[in-house]
């Protein structure tokens, strides 16, 4: 008994608790429906987010292991600065000034192509309001997390022999063959875990998205709970929603983890 997993007992237990609340107590089931309403906004900011990141991740992966001098720095500039801020000072910024700023430079692109030609026209008509909050926290998760999967990348690539590119390479293949065929399968084997772990990280930040008035789970819940002052069972709901998506990502990893470590032997 003492290698049960104890804790997920308990946890098990409590969900048991919150779910009989919810199917007998007639206020927790309204509670309830009206959190769980953000249920697809906030897999939708998750799922999202995180595919933009994961290819972000790749070509920085493989920039930050380059032998260019210039390709190494910008992506060693961007690692650098994007993980020394903290995620949601990223998610405002972009939100606020980036978005803005690049909505100014496709403004005036569109005027130099002339607003007489359609290009030019529908360029010049783009405006701020056209790309959505949501769409902005997505880019701005993609970007926070981007520099989190190229380090992963980063040493999935390194962890691979060296002597296999050199034998690749003498095989006649292009560094790029090398790459595609030979080191990046078996480096994306290795770093699916640590991925899927990220994936999780990425499920609670997205929490964050409701700082910008994203209608997820959690501002569904902020907005529930000042209007009616149930702070307790409203944010009790929302933490076992988020703990049992969690949970069972969780246990979804630890079983990849498991299986490639059998593989690996």
């Amino acid at each position: 008994m003492a290698d049960w997993p104890w804790w997920l007992i308990v946890a098990i237990l409590i969900g048991l608790v919150v779910v009989f609340q919810v199917v007998t107590n007639q206020r927790m089931s309204v509670i309830f429906g009206a959190i769980a309403a953000g249920i697809g906004v906030t897999i939708r900011v998750t799922l999202s987010a995180y595919f933009l990141a994961v290819i972000i991740g790749l070509f920085v992966g493989l920039a930050r292991v380059s032998s260019n001098r210039v390709i190494l720095n910008i992506a060693s500039f961007y690692v650098e600065v994007v993980r020394g801020v903290p995620i949601l000072v990223l998610l405002m910024y972009i939100a606020f000034v980036a978005v803005p700023l690049l909505v100014t430079g496709i403004n005036g692109l569109g005027g130099r192509l002339g607003i007489e030609t359609a290009l030019g026209a529908a360029l010049a008509k783009v405006s701020t309001r056209n790309i959505s909050n949501e769409l902005r926290v997505i880019i701005g998760l993609a970007v926070a997390y981007g520099a989190f999967e190229s380090e992963i990348f980063r040493a999935g690539i390194q962890s691979i022999e060296r002597g296999q590119m050199e034998a690749a390479r003498a095989l006649g293949m292009s560094y790029v063959q090398a790459m595609r065929y030979v080191i990046l399968p078996q480096a994306v084997r290795r770093v699916l875990p640590a991925l899927g772990n990220d994936f999780v990280a990425m499920l609670k930040d997205s929490s964050l998205v409701s700082v910008l008035g994203v209608e997820d789970i959690t501002q569904l819940t902020k907005l529930y709970a000042a209007s009616t002052f149930l702070f307790f069972q409203s944010y009790s709901i929302l933490a076992f929603i988020y703990l049992t998506m969690t949970v069972l990502l969780s246990r979804g990893v630890r079983t990849l983890e498991t299986r490639l470590s059998a593989h690996r032997r």
